[in-house]
């Protein structure tokens, strides 16, 4: 299991990037050493937690 501040193993998989754009192949390797990367995982769509977490992550992104 993954913890916060650890080092996420190397994957790719399908991803949605700066809200909009869709990655068929997004790699962690292409970000390391460049950029901070969130992962963000929630349980379902169209529940309480996605609008609260999300604009939560907006905020943090403004600051």
């Amino acid at each position: 299991m993954a913890l916060v501040g650890k080092k996420a193993p190397s994957f790719s998989a399908p991803a949605v990037v700066n809200g909009n754009q869709i990655v068929e192949n997004f790699s962690l390797d292409q970000f390391l050493g460049k950029k901070y990367v969130v992962f963000f995982f929630y349980p379902k769509d169209f529940t309480f937690v996605c609008p609260t977490e999300l604009v939560a992550f907006q905020e943090r992104l403004k600051a």
